[in-house]
């Protein structure tokens, strides 16, 4: 007799059904509470599909914002990742340098984003420049963190011991300093990536003519809140797509982490 397949814990199968079943939940939840609500405060699921083909309908509208908050997300988290990356490594091999670059860091990364968009968008104008750049900031600060600490981790008596047998500071770098800090790193990116989103919306809040963001401010201010749901879902679509691009490079660059 064949045995029946079972689902082990943490497979593919079984987190599927996890998440089918917690989706089914929050929907019959949110339609609910909706029930309770007019719909200027707590669309039904229902309304909040309705209007999303609406405006998917519109020619390519909704096409643009998207894409537009796409392009300054990515935009300024690459930004970020250039400048951040060979900066966490020269902080993490130069300790005076660290002394003298941490305090700054850490005074800039204390001021709110939401504080600065304004004045950003005064500076660079209220095209995708200024929205790239809010974009960075917010993503900069974990890659940078995240690149020190994993650089600083590395182990000094395996990198003693590749200089013993003679390998130069190319081959340390390569073969013993980035493998080391690459789980950390990719913590970072994953992190970087997701919050550049929220910097490119935030940006778009401050002062913009498409994307996202500006789509909930106009929302917003009609008491479209079907609208803002479907907004607020592409975002997390986004993310979502972002989170599955970095965990799959992730498993190409370190595929000894994918066997375990």
């Amino acid at each position: 007799m064949r045995r029946k397949k079972r689902l082990q814990p943490g497979s593919g199968g079984e987190r599927a059904i996890t998440l089918l079943g917690v989706g089914l939940l929050v929907l019959l939840t949110w339609s609910w509470l909706s029930s309770f609500y007019p719909t200027y405060i707590l669309p039904s699921p229902s309304e909040v599909a309705r209007r999303a083909r609406e405006i998917l309908g519109q020619g390519g509208l909704f096409a643009l914002h998207f894409r537009t908050t796409l392009l300054e997300a990515v935009l300024g988290f690459g930004l970020a990742a250039a400048v951040a990356l060979p900066l966490s490594y020269c902080l993490a091999r130069h300790p005076r340098l660290d002394h003298l670059v941490t305090p700054i860091v850490v005074a800039m990364q204390s001021i709110p984003i939401v504080a600065l968009a304004p004045l950003l968008v005064i500076w660079f104008g209220f095209g995708i420049s200024s929205k790239i750049l809010i974009a960075a900031m917010t993503a900069f600060f974990p890659i940078l963190t995240n690149g020190v600490v994993g650089l600083k981790e590395t182990d000094p008596r395996l990198k003693e011991l590749l200089q013993i047998m003679g390998a130069g500071k190319r081959q340390v770098f390569f073969k013993l300093e980035v493998p080391s800090a690459l789980p950390v790193l990719f913590g970072g990116l994953r992190m970087g990536l997701t919050l550049s989103v929220i910097g490119a919306v935030v940006g778009e809040f401050s002062g913009a003519g498409r994307g996202l963001g500006y789509l909930v401010y106009l929302a917003r201010g009609t008491f479209d809140t079907a609208l803002i749901f479907v907004a607020i879902l592409a975002l997390a679509v986004m993310g979502i797509g972002f989170y599955l691009v970095i965990s799959w490079v992730e498993a190409v660059v370190m595929p000894w982490r994918r066997e375990r």
